[in-house]
């Protein structure tokens, strides 16, 4: 089926009823005759390019975007949100634990296959940037809170920040990152890296089995 083409009349309709107004409500705010703009939005009638310009600037577009507003579906027209109900609740037989040199991470909610967010229980052992061996990125973002100790967090493009229990930082994962122990045996960290990617929890997993090989 061949697709419509779409007129100055189907553009003013669908513009009028994307924003729920009356032919009359329509006209008062565009400042066109009510009679006019009726027989225009039945393609009896065009208006001239001053006039569609006195139309999209009074309703704050651009040209292009009055034009190019039939590629936009409206909320009333886009895929209805799917909603899978899916949960899961923090326990020791639910998580997968890596340990490394520097640091212990338990990935939790480890049923959940595909998550965008990946939540970790971490205890950072590193005392030094040195001895955590150069930062780390991965895909994504990431927010990190101190639950107890003292975390010094190195950034790729950012002096070091010192967190103390209580405080967190969100930060680019993309950059390179490392997370050190400071004045104190270890540090207790909850993290959250988020992604757009389905497979980011297997990916963390796999740059901390590769750290745990490498010490």
């Amino acid at each position: 089926m061949a697709k419509q083409k779409n007129t100055l009349g189907s553009l003013i309709r669908l513009l009028r009823q994307r924003n729920d107004w009356t032919l009359r409500e329509m006209s008062a705010r565009v400042g066109i005759p009510l009679s006019t703009l009726a027989k225009v939005e039945a393609d009896k009638l065009s208006l001239t390019y001053d006039k569609l310009q006195q139309l999209t600037s009074k309703l704050g577009m651009t040209m292009p975007e009055f034009l190019g507003q039939a590629e936009t579906p409206s909320p009333a027209e886009s895929k209805p949100q799917v909603v899978t109900a899916r949960r899961s609740v923090t326990s020791k037989d639910n998580s997968v634990q890596i340990s490394t040199p520097t640091y212990d991470y338990e990935y939790l909610c480890a049923d959940l296959r595909e998550k965008r967010m990946v939540p970790i229980l971490g205890r950072v052992r590193a005392k030094s940037i040195e001895e955590f061996e150069g930062k780390i990125s991965h895909g994504g973002e990431e927010f990190v809170m101190v639950l107890e100790g003292t975390l010094e967090v190195h950034m790729q493009y950012y002096s070091t920040v010192t967190l103390r229990a209580g405080q967190g930082i969100y930060l680019d994962s993309t950059m390179g990152h490392a997370y050190v122990a400071k004045d104190c045996d270890s540090a207790v960290i909850l993290v959250v890296c988020s992604s757009e990617d389905a497979n980011l929890a297997t990916e963390l997993m796999d740059l901390a089995e590769k750290k745990a090989a490498e010490g």
